[in-house]
């Protein structure tokens, strides 16, 4: 079946995916471990792509096999922090933290994948302080939305949901290097659910583990198959639409997470936690404008 040339628009299937996961992950996060989740996660997501792959009889073989691992392992890092800080933080603020990844993608890009930049001395001078001004208001942002009334437990789950975004952030870089070198969506996803699956299980065997009932099936398959479709739609969203449009789009996952947070956990965030998750939004969108055009000019 061919799917919809949907461009940028598949961002908006990814945000809906990540939010119904970051949901699930909250409603299993009161019996199951960080480990447990980012497996059964990753495990469901597993087979379901490698359902897809055998189907379609498709070769895992890769020629880049370092890099793919590289990415996975970043990326199964990520997961882990992101996931605890779904488990401690509300959701809305769990996933603001993750989504500070475009600030962390402009710096960290321009020097992980090489750049040349051939722009005059005055767009260049214009588009590092751009940047930087970005990044300043994102940890204003962020400042805000941590502010010193959390506990020492949200503040640890504040930092590690931060670092979540930064970890996100070099994943994007690597997927970025990864389609340069043609891999294609599924088998980067694959790899990365491979890793991911091996890793927390691993990480489960040092830990209590959680006998599953009948009843936590619906929330363990949905988590792993709405992770997996929204993974698949991000990378396709990157892939065939405008960088700077899907990173936009990007953050309707906040909007998403914001309303379930409301909705079935009653969480209310103040004006002020609002404002940072505008701040962190807006420098979010402003990095990655920034850098698209500074990319631009170079070609």
């Amino acid at each position: 079946m061919k799917l919809p040339n949907l461009g940028s628009l598949w961002m908006l299937v990814a945000a809906l995916g990540f939010a119904i996961m970051g949901a699930l992950v909250k409603v299993g996060a009161t019996k199951f471990s960080s480990a447990e989740l980012v497996f059964y996660r990753s495990a469901f997501g597993l087979i379901a792509i490698y359902a897809f792959i055998f189907a379609r009889k498709l070769s895992l073989r890769t020629p880049v096999m370092a890099k793919q691992m590289s990415r996975s392992l970043v990326g199964f890092a990520a997961l882990v922090l992101f996931f605890y800080a779904i488990a401690h933080l509300p959701l809305a603020t769990a996933i603001t933290l993750n989504y500070t990844s475009p600030l962390f993608l402009a710096l960290f890009m321009p020097f992980m994948l090489q750049m040349e930049h051939k722009q005059n001395a005055t767009h260049k001078s214009f588009a590092k302080k751009s940047l930087y001004g970005a990044v300043v208001l994102g940890f204003i942002g962020i400042v805000i939305l941590l502010k010193p009334t959390f506990n020492n437990s949200d503040v640890l789950a504040g930092a590690l949901g931060l670092l979540s975004g930064i970890g996100a952030a070099v994943a994007y870089i690597h997927v970025k290097q990864l389609g340069n070198v043609f891999e294609p969506d599924w088998r980067t996803v694959f790899y990365f659910t491979l890793v991911s699956t091996i890793g927390s299980g691993l990480w489960m065997l040092l830990q209590h583990f959680t006998a599953v009932d009948w009843s936590d099936l619906p929330i363990l398959i949905g988590l792993g198959l709405s992770a997996t479709i929204a993974q698949l739609a991000l990378t396709r969203a990157y892939r065939t639409g405008s960088t700077l449009t899907v990173a936009s789009l990007a953050y309707v996952t906040v909007v998403l997470a914001s309303l379930f947070g409301m909705l079935f956990w009653d969480e209310q965030l103040t004006w002020s936690e609002w404002f940072a998750i505008g701040l962190i939004i807006l420098s979010g969108i402003i990095s990655v404008n920034t850098t698209n055009n500074s990319t631009k000019t170079t070609q």
